[in-house]
């Protein structure tokens, strides 16, 4: 099981905690191609740093080793908080109740530190045995731990509010976690059903995704193609969606899905097995209204605010067929169609070195905030990034803030081209995030999901208009803003119908239905997105099962949604307070998750459950078109 702290990796509930919210998700996979390297295995042990890998010895020195003595010593403080069930009365101290958060804190700490290390090394590489063994090992641990912890979580959940209310007021910053505990009182079972539930979904639900990640990260692809056949992993495949070649684009498609239907009876089962456990546990057994309303009681969003989001987002489809429209004139396609959806503008053979494109965002970012720049600067010097391209490394990309004093991990597949510098801009932007959040407890220092994009999101802003400024050619000015619509639609209105799909994917699991069904409703849906402005091609029916939120985090992908139009408009802000929004935005992103988002948004004069204000976002991406327009 991977702890909280993952920022657009795989999202997966906290076991420490049976209340502490799911944290974050989503794998861009962007990146550009360069020479293979050979396989890499390492093991995090220390050493010499090979180029493009992280070092992990800020976490563990060796594997084996440390875990034997945290292992201990874990016993030592868990046998010690077991202790306080004695003294659980409604009438307990406030004493006595920080004294059991603070050690619970303290054995949370370790375990995270464990988690991190055990999912990174994974991440690495997902065939490496070793790896594989340990964390395999680590989540029978953090299961266990949590198992004997629960006793302290369900105690806080039944306790009346009176005294509830007593204890919270001397809680400090360990309040919203406790208010957040408290929300899931309806939905929490008895002890001996929770305990159950944790130690099967080791061997059940969170089996099932690492399945997912092993197969899908050890896929290859042939891509034939200028009459070459060459073998890729994914990462290097999707390169090519966007060549100036089209026959390149619809070529790399036909192979990415020609690839995943192969592997669809396989795929489909697994989804169908994560739809059907959602909803034994979180209808069946837990009562939750919808299979959504689960999530947005994880995130502390009011359901009215991801209706008016998901609805705002259906209607302004119509801004995006726009575009496309446009695009296609602007790249003389004669028949735009989904295969030629990021087309570039004009051939950009341009690659860039890591060290360039690191030098590209920390200025970029100095020029919004020296601090936001020094902090982001001490992810590289500490060589928390890995960054190279290998077989059986997982896809995408992520950042994991470990502990709110830890120097957080960033894992990308860097290949050297403009949309690599993008992502490593959103990735040092969740890492900033963290950092910022220091003062906060392991509880509290991680912002709620609909926030944790607002970071790494902002952060492509700044990049995006600091290459804007410094650029003199309109051409290549008018390629960076298409380049900037393409990202908007795939994280907003992409997003979107994501979710909208999945609604749809598990009432027809739910009622029995076929993969053949999914496929066609997820066909159905991309095609009504587009309406007559982009052909979508058959073979698109199997996109769904090469999205890995749609597995191992439902309805995750609202936030992306959520986070990039609440940027859209904080931006804006910035655009017409210059520099005295900058402590403002810094003030949101330290707060992490001490309080609800609908809170801190709030300062801000931000309303989530306004209509007015997600459509503001779309204008927004209206007007970019027409600036697009414009330029033509």
């Amino acid at each position: 099981m991977t702890p909280a702290g993952i920022r657009h990796g795989q999202d997966r509930p906290n076991s420490i905690s049976l209340g502490d919210r799911e944290k974050a998700a989503s794998r861009r996979g962007r990146g550009g191609r360069v020479k293979k390297e050979k396989a890499a295995s390492r093991r995090g042990r220390g050493g010499r740093v090979e180029n493009g890998h992280w070092t992990l010895q800020d976490l563990l020195k060796d594997p084996e080793r440390d875990f034997a003595a945290l292992t201990k010593e874990l016993g030592v403080q868990v046998d010690r908080f077991e202790t306080v069930r004695k003294a659980l009365i409604p009438e307990l101290s406030a004493e006595i109740f920080l004294e059991s958060l603070r050690l619970a804190e303290i054995i949370t700490r370790t375990i995270n530190r464990l988690g991190a290390y055990a999912y990174l090394w994974f991440s690495e590489n997902t065939k490496h045995q070793a790896a594989r063994a340990f964390k395999a090992k680590v989540e029978e641990l953090q299961a266990g731990i949590a198992n004997r912890m629960l006793f302290f979580d369900l105690w806080w959940q039944q306790l009346d509010d009176a005294n509830a209310g007593r204890l919270m007021v001397a809680s400090g910053d360990y309040r919203y976690h406790l208010e957040s505990l408290r929300r899931f009182k309806a939905h929490t079972l008895s002890e001996p059903e929770e305990k159950i539930l944790n130690v099967k979904s080791v061997t059940g639900r969170q089996a099932v995704i690492g399945l997912y990640d092993i197969l899908t990260s050890g896929l290859t692809f042939n891509l034939v193609a200028k009459g070459k056949t060459r073998k890729l992993n994914r990462e290097e495949l999707m390169t090519h969606v966007r060549d100036p070649d089209a026959r390149v684009r619809q070529a790399a498609y036909h192979e990415l899905y020609r690839v995943y239907a192969e592997h669809a009876d396989v795929l489909g089962e697994m989804y169908k097995t994560l739809v059907v456990d959602w909803k034994q546990e979180h209808l069946g057994l837990r009562h939750h209204r919808s299979p959504m309303s689960v999530r947005n009681l994880m995130n502390d969003v009011p359901e009215e605010s991801v209706e008016t989001l998901l609805k705002v987002s259906a209607k302004n489809a119509v801004i995006f067929q726009d575009y496309f429209k446009l695009k296609g004139r602007l790249c003389r396609i004669k028949k735009m169609s989904r295969y030629h959806l990021y087309a570039p503008m004009r051939e950009a053979r341009k690659r860039y070195t890591f060290e360039k494109a690191s030098g590209m965002v920390l200025e970029a970012y100095r020029s919004f905030s020296p601090k936001l720049a020094d902090l982001a600067a001490v992810v590289l010097a500490k060589r928390h990034i890995d960054s190279a391209t290998r077989p059986g490394k997982i896809g995408g990309a992520y950042c994991y803030s470990v502990l709110p004093e830890m120097t957080p991990y960033v894992l990308l597949n860097f290949n050297g081209d403009i949309r690599d510098i993008a992502t490593l801009a959103h990735e040092l932007g969740h890492a900033v995030h963290g950092m910022l959040a220091a003062d906060h407890s392991v509880f509290t220092f991680h912002s709620t999901l609909p926030l944790a994009e607002t970071a790494s999101v902002f952060g492509e802003r700044i990049l995006s208009d600091h290459l804007m400024s410094a650029e003199r050619d309109n051409t290549v000015k008018r390629s960076l803003l298409i380049r900037q619509l393409d990202d908007v639609y795939a994280t907003v209105l992409r997003q979107a119908y994501f979710v909208r799909f999945e609604r749809d994917a598990h009432r027809i699991i739910g009622e029995g239905g076929t993969m053949d069904e999914l496929c066609r409703v997820y066909l159905d849906d991309l095609r009504a997105q587009f309406s007559r402005a982009v052909a979508v091609p058959d073979e698109f029916r199997w996109e769904w099962l090469a999205i890995p939120h749609i597995f191992a985090s439902p309805f995750y992908c609202y936030a992306y949604s959520f986070g990039n139009l609440l940027v859209l408009a904080l931006y804006g802000l910035y655009k017409i307070q210059g520099a005295s929004f900058v402590p403002r935005y810094i003030n949101l992103l330290a707060a992490g998750g001490s309080r609800a988002p609908e809170s801190l948004l709030k300062d801000l004069g931000v309303d989530i459950n306004s209509e007015a204000f997600w459509q503001a976002g779309f204008d927004t991406i209206r007007d970019m078109v027409a600036e697009l327009e414009a330029t033509a």
